[in-house]
């Protein structure tokens, strides 16, 4: 997977998370940019107010620091690192593993594309 600019344009939708419960009828969804393998964008939805990340993509492997604001005026921040797959319908798909700043526990996420 070594198509420029992969993720530019594209949104994606959380459809699982080890970390907490998905809101089905409000996900956190995702708006991805990116140019020469470098990836920025925001998210909001569910129990995210607004977030932000940034980082890189090297083929199928995207590494990503983030921070949001909470509903609950709480912030978060992290890291995580991505694998993009490509499902039968061939949208992509993200499985990512994270962590919270100040947690050690690795939680993993699923996001999938939304076509417009």
């Amino acid at each position: 997977m070594n198509d420029t600019d992969l993720l530019n344009g594209r949104r994606f939708v959380m459809i699982s998370s080890t970390a907490s419960a998905v809101d089905a009828d409000a996900p956190t969804e995702f708006a991805y940019e990116e140019s020469g393998g470098v990836i920025w964008g925001h998210y909001t939805g569910d129990t995210v107010v607004h977030g932000r990340f940034v980082g890189t993509r090297d083929t199928d492997r995207i590494e990503l620091s983030y921070v949001h604001l909470l509903k609950t005026g709480e912030r978060a921040s992290g890291r995580s690192t991505s694998r993009i797959e490509t499902a039968e319908d061939g949208r992509l798909r993200l499985v990512e593993e994270f962590q919270f700043e100040g947690d050690d526990a690795t939680h993993v996420s699923v996001c999938a594309e939304v076509v417009p």
